[in-house]
Formats: structure tokens, sequence, C-alpha cells
């Protein structure tokens, strides 16, 4: 499986710097890079070896590739490639989103094309934000914070200029209390930090829940004005397949855009040494995915929400309610 990587924030937030400095790293050697303009990206001259159409190979061995007609069409002619041999074999795909861009749409395109999603597998969400200017941006500029909001890792920039003030932190907090914060200095951070691996390779049974879900409050909390706010439901009782099916739905037919995502590990009730993970990004969820088996001892479910507007406690209200109909008919059927 080639491992993608979400790479976004807004304008002037130091994606350029990040992603020309990772791009000389021995880690990301194998890495094919899709942008939406070569312009946007500041790679040196020295980087690069050749330039025909809309792929840039790179001395480092990494490529890039500008997004032609539409980004499922530009997955489809890199992995074409890959497989007629007439680019390097990479491991590694990052998408570099535009600065004003909504992440959304990229999530979705990996999610629903079966063509990809058989050969991509989402690796994260990194976010960068301006430590001298994001408090700012963050207030004024809604697509800024629904970059944050949506992120797995949130990246400070430009640290080296100013320290990030306690306002950005708390703020960062309240818009995704799921995503660890990193530091980047002068653009320079830990690979192994950044890319820390997807949540389920099914080659290498390697299973990093904890990483990927972070931790969420379970209380509700206040929200800034643009209405963002995160919080997890913790169930102790198995959910069963047709509830949690019944669930989704409701979730994706009711809130829609303002469900920023959706991510979560469930006990399921018939197949209880193996849960499932979900993930959705509005009104796209991808198949679950079954686990071979627990992570840890924890077999509690977590659904860990991003939402703009929408009552945890509605939320809670819905399952359980879809829950208590499930069983009965359940039980109706069986007796």
């Amino acid at each position: 499986m080639i491992e993608a990587l979400i790479l976004t924030g807004f304008l002037g937030s130091g994606k350029t710097t990040l992603l020309g400095r990772l791009l000389r790293r021995p880690e990301f050697s194998r890495t094919a890079v899709i942008i939406n303009e070569f312009g946007e990206i500041g790679l040196d001259h020295e980087l690069i070896e050749a330039s025909e159409d809309s792929l840039i190979e790179l001395q480092t061995g990494c490529l890039c590739c500008k997004i032609r007609n539409d980004l499922a069409t530009t997955i489809h002619d890199l992995l074409r490639r890959r497989d007629e041999g007439t680019v390097a074999p990479f491991t590694r795909l990052v998408i570099e989103t535009s600065g004003l861009a909504d992440p959304a749409p990229v999530l979705q395109t990996l999610m629903t094309d079966a063509a990809i999603a058989a050969r991509v597998v989402l690796g994260g969400i990194v976010t960068t934000v301006d430590a001298v200017n994001g408090a700012d941006t963050l207030d004024r500029e809604e697509i800024s914070a629904k970059q944050a909001a949506v992120a797995d890792r949130l990246l400070l920039t430009k640290t080296d200029l100013a320290s990030p003030p306690p306002a950005l932190m708390l703020r960062l907090k309240e818009l995704n209390a799921t995503a660890p914060v990193l530091i980047a200095r002068h653009g320079e951070i830990d690979a192994h930090d950044l890319c820390n691996g997807p949540l389920y390779d099914p080659l290498t049974r390697s299973v990093d829940v904890r990483s990927w879900l972070g931790s969420a409050p379970t209380h509700e909390h206040h929200h800034g004005h643009d209405g963002i706010d995160t919080f997890a439901l913790v169930r102790s009782e198995p959910l069963r397949a047709v509830t949690l099916t019944l669930f989704l739905e409701a979730i994706a037919e009711h809130c829609g855009a303002d469900l920023l995502r959706l991510k979560g590990i469930v006990n399921i009730l018939e197949s209880p040494e193996r849960p499932a993970v979900i993930h959705g990004v509005q009104h796209v969820f991808h198949p679950p995915t079954w686990l071979p088996g627990w992570p840890s001892g924890d077999r509690q479910s977590r659904l860990i929400f991003i939402v703009r507007g929408i009552p945890r406690r509605w939320v809670e209200a819905l399952l359980a309610t879809l829950d208590a109909e499930v069983a009965e008919v359940s039980a109706s059927m069986s007796s």
C-alpha cells in the first residue's frame, strides 16, 4: 500500500518551506508530491533534474506532479506510470492543498474512488499554522479554522520568529482537541513525528489507533465563534452492526457539511474480537476497516467527532434511540 499524507494550511503558513526541506530527507526519497501549481512550491533549482509536462523529477528521487483535470485523474495517472515503470516506484504520496482550499474533497477522493482506495491508504492530515499570525488568521478566515480542525497533526511554523502565544495554543485546542501540536524550527521537523504511519497497513498488520484517535474530551465545552467543536463518545457495551450502519447513515444525511470529520474504533457485537475502524468526512464514509485484533486491552468503542454546531447530546440521543430500536426488533425476531 502507498501511504498518502495530506499537507494543508492557510496561505503563508509555511507549507512550501516544509515540503521543500522534507523532499531532501532520505525518508522521503521515494515520494510523489501532488500540488496545485509548480509555482506554489519553492523548490531550489538545483533540486530539479528535468521538467516535462506536469511532472518534475527531482535529483533526490522524488516526483512532483501538478494537478491536471482533477485530483483523481492525476493520482490514476501517477499510479499508471508507476506500474509501467516510467517513474520511480514511490511508496508515499504527499498531496499539498492550496492555502485557500478545503481539505475535505481531497479526503473524499481518497475514500470514494475504489481503484485509489485499493492502493492508497491515508497516513494522516498535517496542517501548518503560522506561530506569528496564526491566531489572527484562525479568527478571521473560516477555512483556516476548518483546516486546523480536521488535522491529525498540527505543525507550528515560524517559531524562530516568535514563540507561539498562549492564545493560539488554546485556540488550537478548542478547534482540535485530538491532534498533537508539533514544532517546526526553521522549517525542520522529524519526519517520523510527521509521518508515523497509517492507522492500519494490511501488509504489516500495524495498528496505532491511540495515535490516530488522540484524546478528545468526553464532555461538552464552549466553542469559538466559528462553532467548531470536538467531542468523543465512549461506549462500554458493544454495538450491533445494524445499529452502527443506521447511525452513520443518519449522521451523514442530517449533518452533512457540518460533520467535518468522524473517526473511531467500534466494538461490534457480532465480531467481538475484530473491532471496526470508521472514518467519515461530511457526507462520505469510508467502508469500515476490520482490524485483526484489539490493539490494547481497552475494548471500549470510541467515536471522535469534529463538528460545526452539532450538539453532542443530540448525537448521543440518536445513537441511544437507534440502539434501543434495533435491540427491540432483534428481540422480537428471536422470540
